[in-house]
């Protein structure tokens, strides 16, 4: 089976190292380790579910989103979410390093798992979890989301004659991310987890509040990327014969 292989290493002060390797189809980019058996009570489906919701609880007993970060949630013990660690991030036959907070570095790995969890709001992030960039920025998450987003859009009015040029869809699609968050980041607090864990949800519901301002924005932030495109001559060379 074609499979995507990405190794999260944290360094901790004392010397310590946590891994988590994920592993994802190739070709659905689901998440193939299997979800643990022990899951705790606060990963319960009906418990502070959200409200935009389409899961039948019946056949979904657990948040499909907080039984995957589950296991990560719960491994730093009482270190706090501004600790300094080294952080290492294995992906094919690429590593990127660099010294960063652990929930900054706690932030970029559930953003992945969170992405190919199985939570029908975040599957629309599942294209940028194939090209994941560990611990981006906002300016590198705004590219990369709209940049796919857009690509979907290409092939869309190839198909169907549709296309969302105002970015009207992604703008949903980051609205709804930001009850996603709130949900797990409130499971989390009532289950006593780390403020590691927490702070990194909230970190990533950052990145999910910009992201509608961004787009009423117009992207105006991005538009000195895109001057090659914009200029006389390439607008020249779009011409007709």
């Amino acid at each position: 089976m074609n499979k995507i292989s990405t190794q999260y290493v944290f360094t901790v002060p004392n010397g310590a190292e946590h891994r988590f390797l994920i592993e994802q189809d190739g070709t659905t980019l689901e998440l193939l380790d299997e979800t643990r058996g022990d899951l705790p009570a606060w990963t319960l489906l009906e418990n502070k579910r959200c409200d935009h919701c389409p899961l039948d609880p019946v056949s979904h007993k657990h948040c499909p989103a907080a039984a995957r970060i589950s296991a990560v949630a719960s491994r730093f013990g009482e270190l706090a979410s501004y600790t300094e660690v080294k952080l290492s991030v294995i992906r094919d036959q690429r590593t990127v390093s660099l010294n960063t907070t652990l929930q900054r570095g706690m932030g970029s790995l559930l953003g992945l798992i969170i992405a190919c969890s199985g939570c029908p709001h975040s599957l629309f992030f599942r294209p940028m979890a194939r090209f994941h960039l560990p611990v981006a920025d906002e300016e590198e998450t705004v590219y990369r989301a709209t940049s796919t987003y857009l690509l979907a859009q290409y092939y869309r009015h190839h198909e169907t004659g549709m296309i969302d040029l105002d970015l009207t869809g992604l703008k949903q699609i980051y609205q709804d991310m930001q009850i996603v968050n709130s949900g797990l980041a409130m499971r989390l607090r009532c289950a006593g987890e780390t403020d590691s864990s927490v702070n990194a949800i909230v970190l990533l519901d950052l990145f999910a509040k910009a992201m509608p301002y961004v787009i009423e924005e117009r992207l105006d932030g991005l538009r000195y990327l895109l001057a090659p495109f914009l200029g006389h001559h390439h607008e020249q060379s779009l011409r007709k014969p």
